[in-house]
Protein backbone atom coordinates (compact mmCIF):
# COMPACT_ATOMS: atom_id res chain seq x y z
CA UNK A 1 0.00 0.00 0.00
CA UNK A 2 1.37 3.42 -0.98
CA UNK A 3 1.56 6.42 1.35
CA UNK A 4 -1.19 8.09 -0.69
CA UNK A 5 -3.47 5.07 -0.31
CA UNK A 6 -2.79 4.83 3.43
CA UNK A 7 -3.67 8.50 4.06
CA UNK A 8 -6.59 8.84 1.63
CA UNK A 9 -10.05 9.34 3.18
CA UNK A 10 -12.09 6.16 3.49
CA UNK A 11 -15.19 6.67 1.36
CA UNK A 12 -18.12 4.46 0.44
CA UNK A 13 -17.36 4.52 -3.27
CA UNK A 14 -13.71 3.51 -2.93
CA UNK A 15 -14.41 0.67 -0.50
CA UNK A 16 -17.52 -0.77 -2.20
CA UNK A 17 -17.24 -4.43 -3.23
CA UNK A 18 -19.50 -7.24 -4.47
CA UNK A 19 -19.01 -10.98 -4.11
CA UNK A 20 -21.06 -13.87 -5.46
CA UNK A 21 -21.53 -16.47 -2.74
CA UNK A 22 -23.12 -19.90 -3.05
CA UNK A 23 -26.50 -18.38 -2.23
CA UNK A 24 -26.53 -14.59 -2.68
CA UNK A 25 -24.64 -11.82 -4.37
CA UNK A 26 -23.58 -9.69 -1.41
CA UNK A 27 -22.40 -6.11 -1.19
CA UNK A 28 -19.85 -5.02 1.37
CA UNK A 29 -17.33 -2.25 2.07
CA UNK A 30 -13.76 -3.09 3.02
CA UNK A 31 -10.84 -1.09 4.41
CA UNK A 32 -7.66 -1.72 6.37
CA UNK A 33 -5.51 -4.73 7.12
CA UNK A 34 -5.16 -7.08 10.07
CA UNK A 35 -7.54 -9.39 11.91
CA UNK A 36 -10.97 -9.18 10.22
CA UNK A 37 -13.81 -7.33 11.94
CA UNK A 38 -17.20 -7.75 10.24
CA UNK A 39 -19.92 -5.19 11.03
CA UNK A 40 -23.59 -6.22 10.73
CA UNK A 41 -26.29 -3.54 10.48
CA UNK A 42 -29.70 -3.49 12.08
CA UNK A 43 -33.12 -3.81 10.50
CA UNK A 44 -35.17 -0.95 9.14
CA UNK A 45 -35.81 0.64 5.75
CA UNK A 46 -32.66 2.11 4.26
CA UNK A 47 -30.29 0.28 6.60
CA UNK A 48 -26.95 -0.92 5.26
CA UNK A 49 -23.53 -1.78 6.58
CA UNK A 50 -22.05 1.55 5.53
CA UNK A 51 -24.99 3.66 6.78
CA UNK A 52 -24.75 2.07 10.23
CA UNK A 53 -20.98 2.09 10.63
CA UNK A 54 -19.33 4.60 8.27
CA UNK A 55 -18.20 6.73 11.24
CA UNK A 56 -16.48 3.72 12.85
CA UNK A 57 -14.57 2.36 9.87
CA UNK A 58 -11.52 4.66 9.80
CA UNK A 59 -10.50 4.26 13.48
CA UNK A 60 -10.77 0.45 13.28
CA UNK A 61 -9.12 0.21 9.85
CA UNK A 62 -5.83 1.52 11.27
CA UNK A 63 -5.24 -1.88 12.87
CA UNK A 64 -7.87 -4.26 11.47
CA UNK A 65 -9.41 -5.46 8.22
CA UNK A 66 -12.84 -3.84 8.48
CA UNK A 67 -15.81 -5.17 6.51
CA UNK A 68 -19.32 -3.69 6.62
CA UNK A 69 -21.85 -6.10 5.12
CA UNK A 70 -25.26 -5.46 3.58
CA UNK A 71 -27.34 -8.43 4.73
CA UNK A 72 -29.50 -10.21 2.11
CA UNK A 73 -32.58 -8.07 1.57
CA UNK A 74 -30.87 -4.77 2.41
CA UNK A 75 -28.70 -2.21 0.71
CA UNK A 76 -27.01 -3.33 -2.50
CA UNK A 77 -27.14 -7.04 -1.68
CA UNK A 78 -29.55 -9.43 -3.39
CA UNK A 79 -33.28 -9.17 -2.85
CA UNK A 80 -34.36 -11.83 -0.36
CA UNK A 81 -37.76 -13.06 0.76
CA UNK A 82 -37.14 -14.95 3.99
CA UNK A 83 -40.75 -16.04 4.56
CA UNK A 84 -40.73 -19.33 6.44
CA UNK A 85 -37.03 -19.04 7.27
CA UNK A 86 -35.20 -17.77 10.32
CA UNK A 87 -34.06 -14.23 9.51
CA UNK A 88 -31.14 -14.44 11.94
CA UNK A 89 -30.18 -17.85 10.62
CA UNK A 90 -30.05 -16.46 7.07
CA UNK A 91 -28.07 -13.41 8.16
CA UNK A 92 -25.56 -15.60 10.00
CA UNK A 93 -25.28 -17.87 6.96
CA UNK A 94 -24.57 -14.85 4.77
CA UNK A 95 -21.60 -13.95 6.98
CA UNK A 96 -20.21 -17.47 6.75
CA UNK A 97 -20.63 -17.52 2.95
CA UNK A 98 -18.96 -14.12 2.66
CA UNK A 99 -16.03 -15.35 4.75
CA UNK A 100 -15.73 -18.44 2.55
CA UNK A 101 -15.43 -16.35 -0.61
CA UNK A 102 -12.99 -13.87 0.93
CA UNK A 103 -10.78 -16.61 2.37
CA UNK A 104 -11.45 -15.59 5.98
CA UNK A 105 -11.22 -18.45 8.47
CA UNK A 106 -12.12 -16.52 11.63
CA UNK A 107 -13.31 -13.00 12.36
CA UNK A 108 -14.63 -10.72 15.07
CA UNK A 109 -18.34 -10.06 14.48
CA UNK A 110 -19.90 -6.74 15.57
CA UNK A 111 -23.65 -6.20 15.17
CA UNK A 112 -26.22 -3.52 15.93
CA UNK A 113 -29.82 -4.58 16.74
CA UNK A 114 -30.75 -7.25 14.15
CA UNK A 115 -27.04 -7.46 13.36
CA UNK A 116 -26.34 -8.19 17.01
CA UNK A 117 -28.94 -10.94 16.98
CA UNK A 118 -27.24 -12.36 13.88
CA UNK A 119 -23.91 -12.17 15.73
CA UNK A 120 -25.32 -14.33 18.52
CA UNK A 121 -26.78 -16.73 15.96
CA UNK A 122 -23.42 -16.92 14.18
CA UNK A 123 -21.74 -17.72 17.51
CA UNK A 124 -24.17 -20.63 17.94
CA UNK A 125 -24.06 -21.92 14.35
CA UNK A 126 -20.37 -21.33 13.51
CA UNK A 127 -18.57 -21.35 16.88
CA UNK A 128 -15.15 -22.13 15.39
CA UNK A 129 -15.22 -19.12 13.07
CA UNK A 130 -15.79 -16.25 15.53
CA UNK A 131 -13.06 -14.77 17.74
CA UNK A 132 -14.99 -11.93 19.40
CA UNK A 133 -18.72 -11.16 19.59
CA UNK A 134 -19.97 -7.58 20.06
CA UNK A 135 -23.60 -6.46 20.09
CA UNK A 136 -25.21 -3.03 20.44
CA UNK A 137 -28.89 -2.57 21.28
CA UNK A 138 -29.48 -6.27 20.82
CA UNK A 139 -29.88 -9.63 22.52
CA UNK A 140 -32.11 -12.67 22.30
CA UNK A 141 -35.42 -10.99 21.48
CA UNK A 142 -37.39 -14.24 21.64
CA UNK A 143 -37.04 -14.80 25.38
CA UNK A 144 -40.42 -14.45 27.13
CA UNK A 145 -41.42 -10.87 27.95
CA UNK A 146 -38.02 -9.48 27.02
CA UNK A 147 -38.67 -7.70 23.72
CA UNK A 148 -41.47 -5.62 25.20
CA UNK A 149 -41.49 -5.81 29.02
CA UNK A 150 -44.08 -3.01 29.16
CA UNK A 151 -46.51 -4.82 26.85
CA UNK A 152 -46.74 -4.43 23.10
CA UNK A 153 -43.97 -3.58 20.62
CA UNK A 154 -41.59 -0.79 21.65
CA UNK A 155 -42.07 2.64 20.09
CA UNK A 156 -39.06 2.30 17.81
CA UNK A 157 -40.25 -0.98 16.34
CA UNK A 158 -43.69 0.51 15.65
CA UNK A 159 -42.06 3.37 13.73
CA UNK A 160 -39.93 0.89 11.75
CA UNK A 161 -43.05 -1.00 10.64
CA UNK A 162 -44.92 2.23 9.81
CA UNK A 163 -41.99 3.48 7.72
CA UNK A 164 -41.80 0.22 5.79
CA UNK A 165 -45.51 0.59 5.02
CA UNK A 166 -45.26 4.29 4.17
CA UNK A 167 -41.67 5.29 3.25
CA UNK A 168 -42.45 9.01 3.28
CA UNK A 169 -39.93 11.75 4.20
CA UNK A 170 -41.94 12.43 7.36
CA UNK A 171 -41.72 8.81 8.49
CA UNK A 172 -37.99 8.62 7.80
CA UNK A 173 -37.47 11.64 10.05
CA UNK A 174 -39.57 9.95 12.74
CA UNK A 175 -37.45 6.81 12.27
CA UNK A 176 -34.18 8.64 12.88
CA UNK A 177 -35.70 10.59 15.79
CA UNK A 178 -36.75 7.45 17.65
CA UNK A 179 -33.36 5.78 17.15
CA UNK A 180 -31.33 8.42 18.97
CA UNK A 181 -31.39 10.19 22.33
CA UNK A 182 -29.68 13.37 21.13
CA UNK A 183 -31.84 15.23 18.62
CA UNK A 184 -28.78 16.89 17.07
CA UNK A 185 -28.20 13.62 15.21
CA UNK A 186 -31.55 14.02 13.44
CA UNK A 187 -30.17 15.74 10.35
CA UNK A 188 -31.58 16.26 6.87
CA UNK A 189 -28.54 14.44 5.50
CA UNK A 190 -29.11 11.30 7.58
CA UNK A 191 -32.86 11.13 6.98
CA UNK A 192 -32.34 11.66 3.24
CA UNK A 193 -29.65 8.93 3.15
CA UNK A 194 -32.00 6.41 4.73
CA UNK A 195 -34.84 7.40 2.40
CA UNK A 196 -32.71 7.18 -0.77
CA UNK A 197 -31.30 3.80 0.28
CA UNK A 198 -34.76 2.40 1.01
CA UNK A 199 -36.41 3.58 -2.19
CA UNK A 200 -33.52 2.37 -4.37
CA UNK A 201 -34.73 -1.24 -4.07
CA UNK A 202 -38.45 -1.29 -3.29
CA UNK A 203 -38.51 -5.10 -3.25
CA UNK A 204 -36.53 -4.92 -0.01
CA UNK A 205 -39.45 -3.03 1.56
CA UNK A 206 -42.11 -5.39 0.26
CA UNK A 207 -40.24 -8.53 1.30
CA UNK A 208 -39.67 -7.30 4.85
CA UNK A 209 -43.38 -6.63 5.30
CA UNK A 210 -44.30 -10.20 4.33
CA UNK A 211 -43.00 -11.27 7.72
CA UNK A 212 -40.88 -8.74 9.60
CA UNK A 213 -39.07 -11.28 11.75
CA UNK A 214 -38.81 -14.10 9.20
CA UNK A 215 -39.72 -17.52 10.57
CA UNK A 216 -43.29 -17.81 11.96
CA UNK A 217 -41.69 -19.49 14.97
CA UNK A 218 -39.66 -16.36 15.59
CA UNK A 219 -36.41 -14.82 14.37
CA UNK A 220 -34.24 -17.61 15.78
CA UNK A 221 -36.10 -20.73 14.72
CA UNK A 222 -34.70 -23.22 17.23
CA UNK A 223 -34.47 -21.06 20.35
CA UNK A 224 -33.48 -23.99 22.58
CA UNK A 225 -30.48 -24.71 20.33
CA UNK A 226 -29.42 -21.05 20.43
CA UNK A 227 -29.68 -20.66 24.20
CA UNK A 228 -27.85 -23.93 24.80
CA UNK A 229 -24.98 -22.87 22.54
CA UNK A 230 -24.75 -19.41 24.12
CA UNK A 231 -24.68 -20.90 27.60
CA UNK A 232 -21.68 -23.05 26.73
CA UNK A 233 -19.69 -20.72 24.47
CA UNK A 234 -16.20 -19.55 25.39
CA UNK A 235 -16.17 -16.69 22.85
CA UNK A 236 -15.38 -13.32 24.49
CA UNK A 237 -18.57 -11.26 24.25
CA UNK A 238 -19.16 -7.55 24.71
CA UNK A 239 -22.70 -6.22 24.86
CA UNK A 240 -23.40 -2.48 24.68
CA UNK A 241 -26.81 -0.90 25.23
CA UNK A 242 -28.15 2.63 25.37
CA UNK A 243 -30.06 3.34 28.57
CA UNK A 244 -32.55 5.39 26.56
CA UNK A 245 -33.10 2.84 23.77
CA UNK A 246 -36.71 3.07 22.57
CA UNK A 247 -36.44 0.22 20.07
CA UNK A 248 -34.94 -2.68 22.07
CA UNK A 249 -35.30 -2.41 25.86
CA UNK A 250 -32.08 -2.41 27.87
CA UNK A 251 -33.37 -5.45 29.77
CA UNK A 252 -32.84 -7.52 26.61
CA UNK A 253 -29.08 -7.20 26.95
CA UNK A 254 -29.22 -7.60 30.72
CA UNK A 255 -30.84 -11.02 30.42
CA UNK A 256 -28.86 -12.14 27.40
CA UNK A 257 -25.52 -11.26 29.00
CA UNK A 258 -26.48 -13.38 32.00
CA UNK A 259 -26.62 -16.44 29.74
CA UNK A 260 -23.20 -16.02 28.10
CA UNK A 261 -20.34 -17.08 30.44
CA UNK A 262 -17.51 -14.90 29.09
CA UNK A 263 -19.51 -11.72 28.59
CA UNK A 264 -19.71 -8.20 29.87
CA UNK A 265 -22.38 -5.53 29.48
CA UNK A 266 -21.72 -1.79 29.18
CA UNK A 267 -24.60 0.68 29.48
CA UNK A 268 -24.22 4.05 27.74
CA UNK A 269 -26.07 6.89 29.45
CA UNK A 270 -27.93 9.44 27.29
CA UNK A 271 -27.90 6.99 24.41
CA UNK A 272 -30.56 5.52 22.14
CA UNK A 273 -30.46 2.57 19.76
CA UNK A 274 -27.41 3.63 17.74
CA UNK A 275 -24.59 3.62 20.32
CA UNK A 276 -21.96 3.41 17.57
CA UNK A 277 -23.23 6.72 16.16
CA UNK A 278 -24.23 8.77 19.20
CA UNK A 279 -21.11 7.83 21.17
CA UNK A 280 -18.82 6.96 18.28
CA UNK A 281 -15.49 7.87 19.91
CA UNK A 282 -16.29 6.02 23.15
CA UNK A 283 -17.63 3.05 21.21
CA UNK A 284 -14.48 2.87 19.07
CA UNK A 285 -12.20 2.99 22.12
CA UNK A 286 -14.23 0.32 23.88
CA UNK A 287 -14.28 -1.94 20.84
CA UNK A 288 -10.54 -1.61 20.19
CA UNK A 289 -9.75 -2.23 23.84
CA UNK A 290 -11.91 -5.33 23.83
CA UNK A 291 -10.31 -6.68 20.65
CA UNK A 292 -6.84 -6.04 22.05
CA UNK A 293 -7.67 -7.66 25.39
CA UNK A 294 -8.28 -10.95 23.60
CA UNK A 295 -5.56 -11.08 20.92
CA UNK A 296 -5.78 -13.70 18.21
CA UNK A 297 -2.92 -16.18 18.16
Amino acid sequence: MSVAEATAPIREESTSRFVQTKRWKLHYNEAGQGHPVIFLHGTGPGASGWSNFSQNVAPLAKTHRVITLDSPGWGKSDVFDCTGESRNGANAQAVALLMDELGIDKAAIVGNSMGGAATLQFMADYPDRITHAVTMGSGVFAMPNIFSPGGGPPQGFKVIVETYRDPSPENFRRLVEVMVYDSSFVTDELTKERSVNALAVKDHLANWLKWPMGNPKGPYGDLEHLLGKLASTTVPTLMIHGRDDRTVPMETSLRTSAIIPNSRLVIFNRCGHWAQLEHAAEFDRLLLGFLNQYPVA
